[in-house]
């Protein structure tokens, strides 16, 4: 049953509104309509009564009780009065309509009436659909008493009341069908600014556009929607903008061992090697590949513990053997020599070491990169944490060009030959960053560029 009665109910707001401003107005009309009714039914019955009073009284100026025994004054009106009247003395008829028989109804009626005494009325049913109202009225002499019955047919108040009620529930659906149909189109008209705003926050989500809603010039209803929306769409472009940059930040990282694969298999397909050949081009390209999982999964951990507002990354790692290990794996040309200075073997960092990798891998590409004949990477505790510097001997990073040099996608010159995408640096940074740490340039070395980590101590 509930779900016939789900599947029937309006799938739209506007519907549900609309069904609900019925139901409460047929539930309101009912009741009004009822209470009317109900008190145009006394006030319909009161006047009858007083009518049967008033004829009452009309019909004790006839009966005169100032004598022994109580009797009835023949009068010029005395046809008019005598219709739909009982004159009783004790429990003894005096008069009756001609038309009533003395074993009718109506006269049995009377006669209980004129034994129980003054002003009180019954309503008897004298035949379907017919109803009759008697009213008794007593009136005491000097040593007589008499009971005047008069009668009055309700059928013409029945009728008011029935045409009465019959106005009512025509009225009553009229205004429930008015106020359906205005509901619906208040309803529709006030829901028609969130639809628009809808449709705006889907267009505007789908290219990440900059435009928002604000709170200004709206009521505080759909300022409330548009500040909803608005922090909605904030974080849609903000989501759009990390998976752009995950994509850069994979693309940049991944062009390094993917360009060892396919030189690696460019020089095994030149010509017939040997078995010791192939076997030594196998572990490079098992070591590319495995360099190739461990970034991936580095930045998609960086990535959701950003979005899980994690500010640390649990673990301690000797940074030594890590500094060995990337100068070992950077593959420099043979005019640039790079060395590790580290005065302290026993240096740790608070830190993961594929972490500390990502971060130190692109200051040490690009150190190559731009070197003339040296590259060196020292280490060395400072209060609290760890330093790291990455020092080259080139031409180091104009001086125009020092406010851009962490901009994701920005280079000095992209016509110097290289294929960097401008997102190495602004990577390390933001990893650092993610640790408490920092990556920074160095403007006062002046012997090429210099560029200094500093991470937490492990």
């Amino acid at each position: 049953m509930k779900r016939f009665l789900r599947h029937l109910a309006p799938r739209t707001l506007r519907g549900r509104l609309s069904l609900v401003a019925l139901t409460t107005a047929a539930l309101l009309m009912t009741v009004l309509t009822v209470a009317f009714n109900t008190v145009l039914d006394r006030h319909l019955q009161h006047q009858a009564d007083a009518e049967l009073r008033s004829r009452a009284d009309a019909v004790a100026t006839t009966v005169d009780t100032s004598g022994p025994r109580a009797r009835v004054l023949e009068t010029v009106n005395d046809r008019l009065l005598d219709a739909n009247v009982w004159i009783y003395t004790g429990t003894r008829l005096l008069e009756k309509p001609p038309s009533t028989a003395a074993d009718s109804t109506l006269t049995e009626a009377a006669a209980r009436l004129a034994v129980r005494g003054d002003g009180v009325c019954t309503t008897v049913a004298a035949g379907h659909p017919r109803s009759v109202r008697l009213c008794a009225r007593s009136m005491a002499g000097s040593h007589s008493t008499a009971t005047v019955v008069t009668a009055l047919d309700l059928a013409p108040y029945r009728n008011s009341a029935a045409v009465v009620l019959l106005g009512s529930l025509v009225l009553d659906s009229v205004m429930l069908a008015c106020t359906y149909a205005l509901t619906r189109l208040a309803v529709g008209r006030a829901l028609r600014p969130v639809r628009t705003m809808t449709d705006q926050a889907t267009e505007w989500s789908a290219v990440g556009s900059d435009q928002r809603f604000g709170a200004a010039h709206h009521p505080a209803e759909l300022a409330r929607l548009g500040s909803s929306l608005d922090s909605l769409l904030d974080r849609i472009r903000t989501v759009l903008r990390h998976e752009r940059q995950l994509t850069g930040e994979l693309s940049h990282e991944l062009r390094t061992p993917l360009t060892r694969i396919i030189i690696e298999l460019d020089w095994w397909r030149a010509r017939p090697r040997s078995a010791a050949e192939t076997r030594a081009t196998h572990e490079v390209i098992a070591e590319a590949a495995q360099a190739m999982r461990t970034i991936c999964d580095t930045l998609l951990d960086d990535a959701r513990e950003g979005a899980h507002t994690t500010a640390t990354a649990p673990g301690a790692t000797a940074v030594v053997p890590v500094l060995y290990r990337l100068v070992d794996r950077l593959g420099t040309p043979e005019r640039v020599e790079a060395v590790v200075d580290a005065t302290v073997p026993e240096l740790a960092a608070g830190v993961r070491p594929a972490l500390l990798e990502r971060i130190v891998s692109p200051l040490l590409t690009n150190a190559v990169r731009y070197a003339r004949s040296t590259v060196t990477v020292s280490a060395r505790p400072v209060p609290g944490g760890v330093r790291i510097s990455v020092t080259d001997d080139g031409p180091g990073v104009p001086e125009a060009f020092v406010g851009d040099l962490f901009q994701p996608g920005r280079r000095a010159d992209p016509e110097d030959g290289h294929d960097g995408a401008g997102l190495g640096l602004p990577l390390a940074r933001r990893l650092a960053r993610a640790v408490g740490g920092e990556v920074s340039h160095d403007p006062a070395y002046t012997s090429g560029a210099r560029f200094l980590t500093d991470l937490p101590a492990g």
